[in-house]
């Protein structure tokens, strides 16, 4: 079944209950979603393989570093099966992990620079967010790398993700005080290692997030796709491989989809402006950009794409016309 908001279509192989994990295979599409707006019009043919092929790498990678993941199998060529959890209901009582086996509903974010694009500078600007919130004696230039990783909180079942305190998160996430400090070793851990192979293949890996759930034994485990280029940043030679590129072009033409706004105005869905769709030759850019980033990251050829100076060479040419 499709997911509006993901790039990945979600099958429920066996529906989980709260004493038993179920089984979900996730399909990798070839679609894009940028600001909050859900899938955009134009697939990016290879994408979906590409991002695939990484996540099922990373599992691997991080398997062996001793995280405890999601990951069943590798179904080729743009599968994975997985453990599936229960997805709470909405509601006022808190989670608990006695109540079993469930998906957190929390983004778990990590920040090592702070490169064009990120989220911070926005907020930073808008006053949403001081240069004390996240460490730093003063505002910090773009590009700027931190001297320790950053961990954030986002919500995801609101109709826009929003940001959220340390405190506001434990508490939605239904952990005590250690199962709490145990997610964000996880995630300083998981961090470290997709940090470190990325700069063994030539990477910055900037930013990221992963996702949790509560096993039905009541113990962490990493969920969704970590380290791929949807939950990832990751640059090249400071270029973007990833979609901060299509999200600037929507940006640049006066294409953007003022989301934000649709929400706050009380705009039903169905009512919401079809996006532009993107140039040709940025679809044709964007495919050998994630075949080539996925061929540098796992180090298996499938599609002769360009190397990756080629391939964000195009990109930057691309942008400079």
């Amino acid at each position: 079944m499709p997911v509006l908001h993901s790039t990945k279509n979600l099958h429920v192989v066996e529906p989980p209950t709260a004493t038993r994990d179920g089984v979900g295979v996730f399909e990798y599409t070839d679609a894009f979603t940028v600001f909050h707006y859900g899938r955009m019009p134009d697939p990016i043919p290879g994408k979906g393989e590409a991002a695939c092929r990484m996540a099922a790498f990373n599992f691997a990678l991080l398997g062996e570093a001793g995280v405890r993941t999601h990951f069943r199998r590798f179904i080729a060529p743009n599968r994975i099966e997985f453990t599936l959890a229960r997805l709470p209901e909405q509601a006022d009582r808190p989670l608990t992990p006695a109540g079993g086996n469930y998906l957190i509903p929390l983004q778990v974010l990590f920040r090592n620079e702070l490169p064009p694009g990120s989220s911070v500078h926005r907020r930073l600007a808008a006053g949403d967010l001081t240069p004390a919130d996240i460490g730093l004696d003063a505002v910090p230039t773009v590009g700027e790398k931190l001297e320790r990783p950053l961990i954030e909180y986002a919500t995801t079942r609101d109709a826009v993700n929003r940001f959220i305190a340390p405190g506001e998160a434990q508490r939605l996430a239904g952990l005590d005080d250690e199962q709490f400090l145990e997610l964000q070793e996880i995630t300083r851990k998981v961090n470290t290692v997709l940090t470190d192979h990325a700069s063994k293949v030539g990477l910055s890996h900037c930013d990221g997030k992963v996702e949790y759930l509560v096993a039905s034994d009541g113990h962490l485990v990493l969920a969704d796709s970590p380290g791929t280029p949807d939950e990832s940043r990751l640059m090249f030679a400071g270029v973007h491989c990833g979609k901060q590129i299509l999200r600037d072009w929507y940006v640049r033409s006066g294409n953007e989809v003022p989301v934000g706004r649709l929400i706050a105005d009380g705009v039903p869905r169905n009512r919401w402006p079809q996006p532009a769709s993107l140039p040709p030759e940025y679809v044709a850019v964007m495919t050998d950009l994630y075949r080539s980033l996925s061929e540098t990251w796992t180090g298996e050829r499938h599609w002769s794409a360009p190397d990756l100076p080629t391939a964000t060479r195009a990109v930057t040419d691309l942008i400079d016309r």
